[in-house]
């Protein structure tokens, strides 16, 4: 008999330090992924994108009955409001009651804060639990970054996380969880093993096409078999809450064989703790530099701490300045976002000169709107058809948006505005509106390293540069207040 999978998915990255609330509608709005989707229209909305729920699906529905409730994400920023939350929980727990089903999976990302509780997933996995019983099958896949609690790891029979960052593997996280919740219904429930981290790991640290992430990854495949398997969390550093921190967690057929696994990558991760702690470059030097470079392949700087998909404004305006005061040549910047400048751009229209107070308007302290004359290179409506790896096959919106032109003190800059906040981790930002990066000398992204997926492949060398913003990158600067005590705060950093 083909097992009925109830299915649901409800993501949010949440940054205690953005000023910006997850409300309803934020999980309601098409961004970098689909709108707020429900019942019959999660199938063929998420069918063929780089989404956990995506490849859950792929792999179950040859052998079961499917049958979605909602799937939901929201751009990551500050936490979660209860009515959204409170909202979303109830359409999940009334679908279930609907369904009735045999087992149960969640595409979830394991970081968010709601105005209300901590660690929103254990939350939300202790309604359902409270439902449903603990016998329902119930298995989640989690993001890299998630905060994975001791809480979650007993409420849930399985997890899988993306081993990826850039997250490549998301289908694959949502496919092999498919493979977890098989055995479960085959008679097969995994002992499960949790070690929590005991020091912060910075994000821009995290990028697993390197070392220390890389050979950290690559470990887990070792402990690949049928019913066992290993996960790593690096953690999300842009929460503060008792549950924040990196977390290795272990499922094997025995407790014993779990606590092993568990134990040996643990060692591993400690013993590359000074291995990320990594430098950021400030704004002023990383422009000489990359004006220094070669001319050729483009120089990437990496706006890290200004992520909007790490809860980021993605309008601060530090390393725009710097730019201009070093008089950048062939410079591209994205994406800013800044729905005022892009109105008057489409308003003025393609070829008009205006001057503008862009950016800085997110109210970060002493981040101010840069005013300059710019002339309207581009327009469009914000619709950008993904081709890199990551996304590829989706559609980003971002709303009204225009490249502007800066030729200020000797520059050469086009800077590419959106209305809609959205991390620059694809080429094809620039090149829907005109731009081609690869011919240009220098490219600012308001990324922490996604965008090292698409822009690595053109790049001559990439720059991390440490531009105030929301997504702290130097850890002891973060003035946290949650976490748990004794944490270390960053690579051998202090204590909580």
């Amino acid at each position: 008999m083909r097992p009925k999978i109830a299915l649901a998915g409800f993501q949010h990255e949440t940054n205690s330090f953005s000023p910006l609330p997850a409300d309803l509608p934020a999980f309601e709005m098409a961004d970098s992924w689909p709108p707020l989707l429900r019942g019959g229209a999660v199938i063929p909305g998420s069918c063929g994108l780089n989404l956990p729920i995506a490849g859950f699906i792929a792999a179950a529905a040859p052998t079961a009955d499917l049958h979605p409730i909602l799937w939901c994400a929201a751009e990551p920023s500050g936490p979660v409001t209860h009515h959204a939350f409170d909202t979303i929980c109830a359409e999940i727990l009334s679908g279930l009651a609907r369904t009735r089903p045999d087992a149960l999976y969640l595409d979830l990302h394991g970081a968010m804060i709601t105005e209300d509780h901590p660690d929103g997933e254990a939350e939300l996995l202790s309604r359902i639990r409270a439902q449903t019983g603990p016998d329902l099958p119930i298995v989640a896949s989690l993001d890299l970054h998630a905060n994975v609690s001791d809480t979650l790891t007993d409420l849930t029979d399985a997890l899988t996380i993306y081993r990826t960052y850039p997250h490549l593997d998301m289908a694959d996280a949502g496919a092999r969880a498919h493979a977890a919740l098989t055995d479960i219904l085959n008679g097969q429930r995994p002992a499960k093993a949790f070690r929590a981290l005991p020091y912060l790991i910075p994000m821009h640290a995290q990028f697993t096409g390197a070392a220390p992430a890389g050979p950290l990854y690559a470990a887990l495949t070792a402990h690949d078999a049928p019913g066992q398997w290993a996960e790593f969390a690096t953690g999300f550093s842009g929460g503060d809450s008792p549950v924040t921190g990196p977390a290795i967690l272990a499922h094997a057929p025995t407790q014993t064989q779990a606590d092993s696994i568990a134990d040996a990558l643990l060692a591993r991760v400690l013993a590359a703790e000074d291995a990320f702690d990594q430098p950021l470059q400030d704004p002023d030097t990383a422009v000489r530099l990359a004006m220094a470079s070669p001319v050729g392949k483009p120089v990437i700087l990496a706006d890290v701490q200004d992520n909007p998909g790490g809860g980021g404004s993605s309008d601060t305006t530090g390393l725009l300045r710097a730019m201009v005061s070093g008089a950048a040549q062939n410079a591209l910047l994205g994406v800013l976002h800044d729905p005022a400048a892009a109105v008057a751009a489409h308003q003025a229209g393609v070829g008009a000169t205006l001057t503008l107070g862009l950016g800085g308007k997110s109210g970060l302290f002493g981040d101010t709107p840069f005013e300059t004359p710019c002339h309207v290179a581009a327009l469009s409506d914000g619709s950008v058809p993904y081709e890199g790896d990551m996304y590829g096959g989706g559609t980003a919106q971002i709303g009204p948006t225009t490249l502007l032109h800066l030729t200020v003190n000797g520059s050469d800059i086009r800077v590419l505005v959106s209305s809609v906040r959205n991390q620059c981790l694809d080429r094809a930002y620039f090149r829907h509106i005109g731009a081609i990066p690869e011919t240009a000398r220098l490219i600012a992204v308001k990324s922490t390293v996604h965008y090292r997926a698409d822009f690595d492949p053109i790049a001559q060398a990439t720059i991390p540069v440490a531009n105030p913003g929301a997504l702290g990158c130097v850890l002891e600067d973060v003035p946290y207040r949650h976490l748990r005590k004794g944490l270390r705060i960053g690579p051998n950093g202090p204590a909580a």
